[in-house]
């Protein structure tokens, strides 16, 4: 049995296989996912699981150099950053406008879709080098 946090066996076949600068999406339970990426359905009912979970997972065995979320996705009074997103990665998203977000989907490797209804819960990591 795996050591680390991410059990999912789909999910990390993907992130073994990726190289630097492949694109790993995980989405609310309502972003669209386009012909292309491969599909990783995780969502079993409203809010499960969560993204910050998956998300969670996903960094215990992913090398990410960067992060895109939509603007939206920013809280509307202080333009901070959402409670789902990762504080502990130590990286500040790029933002662009959701319509954006969701056209660079096409080019992801996977995108991962949680059970997540909080609107534009959505983020893009970016595969790093360990070395």
């Amino acid at each position: 049995m795996k050591r680390t946090a991410l059990l999912h066996s789909e999910l990390s076949q993907v992130i073994a296989s990726m190289g630097h600068g492949d694109m790993l999406v995980i989405g609310d339970a309502g972003l669209p996912i386009p012909d292309g990426p491969r599909r990783i359905d995780l969502a079993v009912a409203r809010g499960v699981p969560r993204l910050s979970d998956v998300l969670q997972a996903v960094l215990s065995e992913m090398q990410v150099e960067a992060v895109v979320v939509a603007d939206e996705a920013l809280d509307a009074q202080t333009k901070g950053l959402p409670a789902w997103y990762p504080h502990s990665l130590g990286i500040a998203p790029q933002t662009t406008s959701h319509e954006e977000f969701k056209r660079r989907t096409a080019k992801a490797r996977a995108m991962v879709r949680t059970g997540e209804c909080t609107p534009y819960a959505n983020i893009i990591l970016i595969a790093g080098v360990s070395f």
